[in-house]
C-alpha cells in the first residue's frame, strides 16, 4: 500500500484523537459516581424490603394488642360481675360463697397476665416503631444522597461529552486528510489491536507493540519508498516514520 508521508503521519493525529476518545469512554464507563450510584440504589432496595417488614411486623402487632386489650377487658368485665354479685349479697350458700371468691381471685390472676402480654406486646411494637422509624430517616438521608451523586454524574458526563463531541469534530476532520484504503487499514487494526491500529517508529522501537525492531528490520524500512505503507513485523499495526524514528 502506498500513501504519501503526510498522510501516514496524519495517522498517528488520528490515533491520538482516537486514543483520547477511548480514555474518554472509559472515564465515562468508571465515574465514581456510578459505584456510589449503585451501592445506594442496591441499599435503598434493602431497606425498602425492610420496611415492608417492619410495617407488617407493627400491623401484625396492632390486632395482636388489640386482641389481648380485649382479653384483659373480657375478663375484668367477668370479674366486676362476680364481685357486685358478691357485694351484694345474693350469694347465701358457704359453698357458693367461697366458689364465687375463688373464681373472682383466679379472674384477677388471669387479668394480671394478661396485661402483662400487653405490656410484652407493647414493648415490641414500640421496639418495631423505633425500627421504622429509623428505616425512613436512613432512606431520606440516602435518597438526598443519591440524588446529590445523580446531578454530579449528570455535571461530569456532560463535560465527557463535550470534551468527546469537541474531540470526534476533530478526528472527522483529521480523518478526511487520509487516504480511503489506509484509512480503512488502520480501522480494522484498530478494532484487532485494543484500539490501536497505527504507531510511530521511535529510536528503532514500535511504540505500539514497544519492542525495538532488529536490524534487519529496519535496513528493509531504510531502503523503503518514503511513501510505502510500513507495518510492524511483531504487532502487525501500521508503522509510521517520523523524524524520530531514528534510521
Amino acid at each position: 500500500m502506498k500513501a504519501a508521508p503526510e498522510a501516514q503521519l496524519r495517522l498517528l493525529d488520528l490515533q491520538e484523537l482516537d486514543s483520547a476518545l477511548g480514555r474518554l469512554a472509559r472515564r465515562r464507563r468508571t465515574l465514581p459516581e456510578l459505584a456510589d450510584i449503585e451501592r445506594i440504589e442496591n441499599r435503598l432496595g434493602e431497606m425498602r424490603d425492610a420496611m415492608v417488614a417492619a410495617e407488617t411486623e407493627i400491623s401484625d402487632l396492632e390486632r395482636e394488642q388489640k386482641k389481648a386489650e380485649q382479653d384483659v377487658d373480657q375478663v375484668r368485665q367477668r370479674a366486676e360481675r362476680d364481685q357486685k354479685r358478691l357485694d351484694s349479697g345474693q350469694v347465701s350458700s358457704a359453698r357458693d360463697l367461697g366458689n364465687l371468691q375463688s373464681e373472682i381471685a383466679s379472674l384477677h390472676r388471669r387479668q394480671s397476665d394478661l396485661e402483662e402480654v400487653v405490656l410484652e406486646i407493647m414493648e415490641r411494637r414500640e421496639a418495631a416503631d423505633e425500627r421504622a422509624v429509623g428505616l425512613r430517616t436512613e432512606r431520606s438521608a440516602a435518597e438526598e444522597e443519591l440524588a446529590g451523586l445523580g446531578e454530579r454524574r449528570t455535571v461530569a458526563e456532560r463535560e465527557i461529552d463535550e470534551e468527546a463531541g469537541a474531540t470526534s469534530m476533530a478526528r472527522t476532520a483529521v480523518a478526511k486528510d487520509v487516504p480511503a484504503d489506509l484509512l480503512a487499514l488502520y480501522e480494522k487494526l484498530r478494532d484487532q489491536f485494543d484500539g490501536v491500529g497505527a504507531a510511530a517508529l521511535h529510536r528503532g522501537q514500535c511504540q505500539g507493540c514497544h519492542l525495538a525492531l532488529n536490524t534487519v528490520d529496519l535496513n528493509r524500512i531504510r531502503a523503503a519508498a518514503a511513501d510505502e505503507v510500513i507495518r510492524c513485523e511483531e504487532c502487525r499495526r501500521v508503522l509510521v516514520r517520523t523524524p524520530e524514528s531514528g534510521l
